[in-house]
């Protein structure tokens, strides 16, 4: 672990990638000194950046931007690391147990997988998002239960190439149950992989609720998501074009900061 930390701290994009998230937790933390983001005031809408009081102007609705902006990255946050966390558990259930005990098991999970991957994840999250009731409690749902198989795949992988080895052979023949030897002798040594996946798939599962939120499908009006904010701002792009372009630097910033961080921590346990 000291040598992973290390060669993190000496990698640039590491640090840009933590630079990026650790701007982000600052900033959520300052939340309570800046205006209500739910506070509307028509007397004050589409003021431009740079107001007095309202650094980033104000929406159609007279709301602050820089607030509803930063407390977005409580919403994006959240989804993306709970959503990864439902699609890392089944993930890793799935590929563990197909890769490990073989036969027809594997032969049915794997199958199943195929079949999720063979859907467009995107139709398939709008899919469970209407059938469910809309909100942020159902987005992280959906993306957890769509965005499994790609875990499940490379956990099984591992599995594959670790339980032929001679230590879960002496394991076995020191009487440990087929359960005890997958979690106590298997896993862990694949948690490098399921890290990297697991850090990679945070910004896949934000641009989801983004996209969803867009669509009118994900986080409900009055919380400010970005991507709701994005398809609010959409009709005032002519005289108020930061109502959209911001929240979709702001989501691509977010995005580069995950992807940045999963590269380089892939970069430092592959040395």
């Amino acid at each position: 672990m000291d040598k992973i930390f290390n060669r993190l701290r000496v990698d640039i994009f590491a640090q840009i990638g933590m630079g990026i998230l650790i701007l982000f937790l600052l900033l959520s933390l300052i939340q309570s000194f800046l205006p209500s983001p739910f506070e509307q005031n028509l007397k004050i809408r589409l003021l431009e950046i740079g107001t007095i009081n309202h650094f980033l102007g104000t929406d159609h609705f007279g709301r602050d931007l820089l607030s509803r902006l930063i407390y977005g990255i409580r919403i994006s946050m959240v989804a993306g690391i709970l959503g990864s966390l439902i699609s890392a558990f089944l993930g890793i259930s799935i590929g563990s147990i197909s890769g490990y005990f073989g036969g027809r098991v594997d032969t049915i999970l794997m199958r199943l997988t195929d079949m999720i991957m063979g859907f467009p994840t995107l139709l398939l999250l709008i899919a469970l998002s209407t059938a469910l009731e809309p909100g942020l409690k159902t987005v992280i749902i959906a993306i957890g239960v769509v965005s499994w198989p790609g875990m499940a795949r490379l956990v099984r992988s591992q599995v594959l190439s670790i339980k032929s080895g001679e230590f879960i052979h002496a394991a076995k023949s020191l009487g440990y149950s087929e359960f005890s030897i997958l979690l106590k002798h298997v896993l862990p040594n694949c948690m490098g992989p399921i890290l990297i996946s697991f850090t990679l798939g945070i910004s896949g599962a934000i641009m989801a609720e983004a996209s969803l939120s867009f669509l009118g499908l994900g986080t409900q009006p009055p919380m400010p998501s970005w991507g709701m904010m994005i398809s609010e701002g959409k009709d005032f792009l002519r005289i108020a074009p930061a109502l959209s372009i911001l929240p979709g630097c702001i989501i691509a910033l977010a995005v580069i900061g995950f992807n940045l961080v999963g590269e380089a921590l892939r970069d430092a346990l592959e040395k």
